[in-house]
């Protein structure tokens, strides 16, 4: 069972509750946020996701906690693919919305608010899964995992990318100075949010990765599971299969 980490530890409200919020709070700076505080390497580590989902096959793909549709867009790029992306904030999907508008894409990708660990769609309803910065704000992880297997295809492909604690001592200091010192500053002087980019670099702290995240997997339905740490380990691609 993972270690839960609320936005807000103070207040009484469930996590679930605090994450909505909180990216409804965002979600209009999210994206130059996101460019500024990661200097761009995001861009690439979900042109990775693509490449997995497109040697897969799959063309009816899930995009969980697509937020503003970053991967969904990405995953567009494959010929022939069609995306549903779900997010919890409806803040974030109207954002989505405007981009899909803008580049045509409205057809071929389709954003709606759902809970992720309450996935409102059939058994077996899609080829691939893919998750970008998401499963570490489930309220639930074992739950979340358990409903992406559900509504999986056997055989399917569930990749998730996710932060995670760099190994070389060096860079590691580096790393964490800037993720609990220098990100939430910025974070809050840009975004007007006091939580925000505090409760990041708290959550990737306690979140199950590599092996732990193996076990979560395995018991949540997926038969092979491997990853792969990028960027001198700041992310891990996870790739699980049904």
């Amino acid at each position: 069972m993972s270690t839960t980490v609320k936005p807000n530890p103070l207040s009484d409200t469930s996590k679930k509750q605090q994450v909505e919020e909180m990216f409804d709070n965002i979600s209009e700076r999210y994206d130059f946020l996101n460019r500024v505080l990661s200097l761009g390497i995001d861009i690439q580590w979900r042109k990775k996701v693509r490449k997995i989902i497109a040697q897969s096959g799959a063309k009816n793909i899930l995009d969980v906690a697509t937020g503003t549709a970053d991967l969904a867009i990405e995953l567009a790029v494959i010929e022939g693919a069609y995306i549903t992306g779900i997010d919890i904030s409806q803040g974030m999907l109207s954002r989505g919305d405007i981009k899909l508008e803008k580049l045509g894409l409205n057809k071929r990708i389709r954003l709606q608010q759902a809970d992720s660990e309450n996935l409102p769609f059939e058994n077996d309803s899609f080829e691939a899964i893919t998750v970008s910065f998401g499963v570490r704000n489930f309220e639930n992880l074992e739950k979340g995992m358990a409903e992406m297997s559900r509504v999986l295809k056997p055989g399917g492909s569930l990749v998730v990318l996710e932060f995670s604690k760099p190994r070389n001592p060096v860079f590691s200091a580096i790393y964490w100075f800037y993720f609990k010192y220098i990100l939430p500053r910025l974070g809050r002087l840009i975004s007007k949010d006091a939580t925000a980019y505090t409760y990041l670099p708290q959550s990737v702290a306690v979140f199950p990765e590599g092996e732990d995240f193996v076990n979560v997997a395995k018991s949540s339905g997926y038969s092979h599971v491997t990853y792969k740490g990028l960027t001198f380990g700041i992310a891990t691609l996870y790739h699980c299969v049904k």
